[in-house]
């Protein structure tokens, strides 16, 4: 009997050890009191404890001396943390490594990582498909499986808060700054994808952040430029822009990212940025939606915010507001003293910063961030292009594209009739092409500048009446591919008269890019590819191939002719 109550003792400790190892809920964890929080938060003078709140801008593609200057401001100021940008693996690496070093308390290391690493480090690292792509998925644990890669490679160059997911419901087609970042324009769609992706961050232990709240998808305003104004009632703003953050949140949420925009539904002040909104942020994000994690603004350099409040006012309205972090103020050091100002001024409470910044602490402890570890230089290219993230990046690929018409034509092609293989848009060979090669008994490869000439387009207009098929394929090839394609009055003219052939168009371009087309929607078959990835072309290829049946679903409307949920 000893023996046996002896086991369950062992067997019950066992499981409470087993249990308290595991990281606790973000928002309860930060809210909870810690004793390495508050011994690294008394020996923090007043300054020290404003510059917790303030994030500076990092590049490691503009030379030493760039790199060294923002060393300086770490050390100087005292900062809470670092937003990184454009640059390669090593080179963030090391500065990492460096800022960390000089650092009196650990700092917060973010990154914009949407698609991943790829989204500013082009470079050796892997890029993931574009939110509006993985908008056409059916199985999210494919997005929660993206979610935790991603947080891996963040982990191994030492990045711990990822910008990232975009809740912004993508309603409106001319929208300049989201669009092919969203998901999509439905949103149980946006929530399904972004709550998937969510989680497999947070599994990995990475911070994210939902953004832009209270949402950015039907703007025709970029914010970076000036202060877009969203016109709506409360009604719809609870209905749609709201929604996916409200389910988010319930769902653990550790970060939120509030966007400048000006909103007359829920604060009437003229030209306020929600981003400066007390009504936004600690009336309708905290009280009323009850979110307990990090408030992050948006970058608090763009013109949105800045316009109407300069020298840094917006600063010192941000933290009034109930904002926790401040990413990229014009100038921190001005701000810690307005700050430390306001609060003298009873403009703002000691009491309020004090919590700010123990929550602060209290994430970089979540983190481990107390424990001290250098980036590990040796063998970083290869870990961060696993083979499985490669495979999966595919596999993702693969569930994207979508088969919008012309089932029967691809189900009857003849691989040994005469085939003519075009890529219009592109420069030289595309995958695309590559990958159709030799899998056709006579096949002759056509590429077509977006910029091709009449004389051009003519030649190969009379070589196509000598072939029984005809494969088009369509390349936006921009880093960022836009609403309109960028093909001259020639090249659409000629699109057009492919899409009254017998003609099977495979689009990697942007979706909405489709309505630019006119013509288009004649064509007998279409597979849509999102995007001008090696992976999506890969996929178009495989698609024409009939090793893969299409399973992807148009995340927006696009036309009278292609609307959202399409695919057959």
């Amino acid at each position: 009997m000893v023996k046996k109550y002896l086991f369950t003792y062992l067997f019950l400790i066992s499981v409470w050890q087993s249990f308290a190892q595991q990281p606790a809920d973000f928002t309860t964890f930060i809210n909870s009191p810690h004793r390495w929080v508050d011994s690294t938060f008394n020996s923090l003078n007043q300054n020290e404890k404003i510059a917790q709140l303030f994030m500076v801008r990092a590049h490691t593609n503009l030379g030493q001396r760039y790199i060294d200057s923002v060393a300086k401001i770490i050390a100087s100021e005292k900062l809470g943390g670092v937003v990184f940008f454009q640059g390669g693996p090593l080179g963030h690496a090391k500065a990492i490594n460096t800022y960390q070093s000089i650092s009196k308390v650990p700092l917060l290391i973010a990154l914009d990582g949407e698609w991943g690493l790829g989204m500013r480090l082009a470079d050796s690292t892997i890029s993931y498909p574009y939110q509006m792509t993985l908008g056409a998925i059916r199985n999210e644990k494919l997005l929660y499986n993206m979610g935790r890669e991603i947080a891996k490679d963040f982990r191994r160059l030492g990045l711990n808060v990822n910008f990232a997911p975009v809740v912004d419901i993508n309603n409106n087609p001319r929208n300049p700054v989201i669009n092919f970042r969203s998901f999509g324009e439905n949103k149980g769609n946006v929530t399904r994808k972004a709550s998937a992706y969510m989680r497999g961050m947070m599994d990995e232990h990475i911070l994210t952040t939902l953004k832009h709240f209270p949402g950015h998808g039907d703007t025709d305003v970029d914010s970076h430029k000036d202060l877009p104004q969203l016109a709506f009632s409360r009604g719809r703003l609870d209905s749609l822009e709201l929604f996916p953050f409200k389910q988010l949140i319930r769902e653990g949420a550790s970060g939120v990212m509030v966007a400048h925009m000006n909103i007359p539904a829920l604060d009437k002040t003229p030209n306020l940025p929600s981003s400066l909104s007390p009504a936004v942020i600690d009336g309708l994000l905290k009280k009323e939606l009850g979110f307990k994690g990090l408030v992050f603004t948006d970058a608090m350099d763009m013109n949105g915010v800045v316009k109407y409040f300069k020298n840094g006012e917006a600063d010192v309205r941000a933290v009034i507001a109930g904002n926790d972090i401040l990413e990229l103020s014009q100038n921190s050091k001005r701000a810690i003293a307005m700050i430390a100002k306001a609060i003298k001024d009873k403009r703002i409470s000691q009491a309020s910063l004090d919590a700010k910044v123990k929550r602060i602490l209290a994430a970089k402890l979540w983190l481990g961030l107390d424990k001290r570890e250098p980036v590990m230089l040796d063998g970083l290219y290869r870990e961060l292009n696993r083979s499985a993230s490669k495979k999966l990046n595919q596999e993702l690929a693969d569930a994207a594209v979508t088969l919008l018409k012309g089932d029967s034509l691809i189900r009857n092609i003849d691989y040994g009739k005469r085939t003519a293989i075009i890529s219009i848009g592109a420069r030289e060979l595309t995958t695309f092409q590559k990958e159709l090669e030799g899998k056709f008994d006579n096949a002759l490869k056509f590429v077509i500048s977006p910029d091709a000439k009449p004389n051009d387009i003519a030649k190969v207009s009379v070589e196509l009446l000598r072939y029984n098929q005809v494969i088009v394929a369509l390349h936006d090839t921009r880093r960022s591919p836009q609403s309109k394609i960028n093909f001259s009055g020639t090249v659409r003219l000629f699109i057009n008269e492919l899409a009254n052939m017998n003609s099977i168009f495979c689009v990697f371009t942007n979706p909405y890019a489709l309505a630019g087309m006119p013509g288009i929607e004649a064509c007998k078959s279409l597979v849509l590819g999102y995007q001008n990835s090696d992976e999506l072309q890969r996929a178009g290829a495989k698609v024409i191939l009939k090793s893969l049946r299409p399973t992807g679903r148009l995340p927006v409307t696009v036309s009278t002719f292609f609307k959202y949920g399409d695919g057959l």
